[in-house]
């Protein structure tokens, strides 16, 4: 099925080539039209060759569709940049000029590349009758934040004068990841979620025994750090670190498009929280939360983390906005740093859960296992 979703997927060539070519379809009201039916149409098709043998969950349909729009996204990306032509002249004018931005771009490279990847590892694993509930929440915490920021900054900034009737085929692309999250969040998890004896071992050992989570814990520590600064230079604090960074490392925080700033904030209101909260998580064991809290917040950051690091070094970024020749390494290095930070909690979770695991409770009154038990009554007589 995957390989079918794969080469439909590239129809949506033909229909840009097409409404690039017939100016009355390149009105701004026929191109909301169109868009709609199109997705209703993708829709009924993939409705129609799975009637015989429906698929299992409802979401392998969200994931075939978006599929033919993550084509549309990545042509439209390429087309900006210069690498093709004839497919989308008209729509920056009539439908989505925003799409033009470097912020855009980039957007637009990941849906295109990243998401499309994952739609087919994930409908793959539906027609497989696999679990794909891991992989689920890391992309619902990409495209969550991805359409999150992206329709925020778009009515924020510079583009909030410039909004079509296009604009509102976005929210399909930001409600269909929050239903699809609660749906993943609400399924039975991938592991257990009770531990038995070696998750009361772990669980026991206090932190400075526990290197690995202490490092961790340091690390989310400065990243709550920089997420309150980057926050503050959002909001124009009048703080002279503030000032100092906006001018010295990341004068894209200014940017008119608007883009910058509503990520910040995101990150200080929603991804401060989350941070403090995986602190918690690595010092009180038994926080089952944990894996999937950490692979939702991945994706988020991964995904933010990619478009404003390549938005302020893209061309399309007015040069006193971009990041300052002198001081280039520092910030993409501690911008990455700080993108994969949360990933590294979400390994350190999944590979070893044993201190996220509920206790189950042992026989007898010792608290230990029936052999162990035994054993100490034998001793004791």
């Amino acid at each position: 099925m995957e390989t079918i979703v794969f080469l439909f997927s590239f129809s949506a060539l033909g229909v840009l080539y097409a409404m690039n070519s017939i100016p009355e379809l390149q009105e701004p009201y026929v191109i909301l039209e169109v868009g709609i039916a199109v997705l209703v149409l993708v829709f009924l098709f993939y409705f129609l060759i799975t009637h015989g043998n429906p698929p299992k969950d409802v979401l392998f349909f969200v994931f075939a569709v978006f599929c033919f729009t993550c084509v549309i996204d990545l042509t439209s990306a390429l087309q900006q940049d210069g690498v093709v032509s004839g497919f989308l002249e008209f729509y920056e004018k009539t439908g989505e000029p925003y799409l033009g931005s470097a912020y855009g771009i980039m957007m637009c490279y990941w849906d295109g590349i990243v998401h499309f990847v994952m739609y087919l590892m994930m409908i793959s694993r539906i027609t497989d009758r696999k679990t794909y509930r891991t992989m689920g929440l890391f992309w619902a915490g990409s495209l969550c934040a991805n359409m999150s920021v992206f329709i925020t900054g778009i009515v924020s900034g510079k583009y909030g004068s410039e909004i079509r009737p296009a604009f509102w085929i976005n929210f399909v692309f930001l409600l269909m990841p929050v239903w699809g999250t609660i749906t993943l969040f609400a399924r039975a998890k991938d592991r257990p979620l009770i531990g038995g004896y070696n998750a009361h071992h772990v669980q026991t050992m206090k932190l400075i025994w526990r290197p690995q989570d202490l490092v961790l814990v340091l690390l989310l520590l400065s990243a709550m750090a920089f997420t309150i600064l980057r926050g503050l230079v959002a909001l124009n604090s009048p703080l002279e670190a503030c000032s100092v960074y906006l001018k010295q490392y990341e004068p894209y925080l200014n940017d008119p498009v608007g883009y910058p700033k509503v990520m910040m904030l995101h990150f200080l209101f929603y991804g401060l929280p989350l941070l403090g909260s995986f602190v918690y998580g690595l010092l009180k064991p038994g926080c089952t939360w944990m894996p999937d809290w950490t692979m939702f917040f991945s994706g988020a950051l991964i995904q933010c983390q990619w478009a404003h690091i390549g938005a302020s070094l893209h061309p399309r970024t007015s040069a006193p906005f971009r990041i300052p020749g002198d001081t280039l390494w520092c910030v993409l290095t501690t911008n990455v740093l700080y993108a994969l930070i949360p990933i590294l909690v979400a390994l350190r979770v999944h590979s070893n859960p044993y201190f996220f695991l509920k206790i189950a409770p042992f026989p007898g009154q010792t608290g230990l296992p029936n052999s162990e038990e035994k054993d100490t009554k034998y001793k004791d007589k």
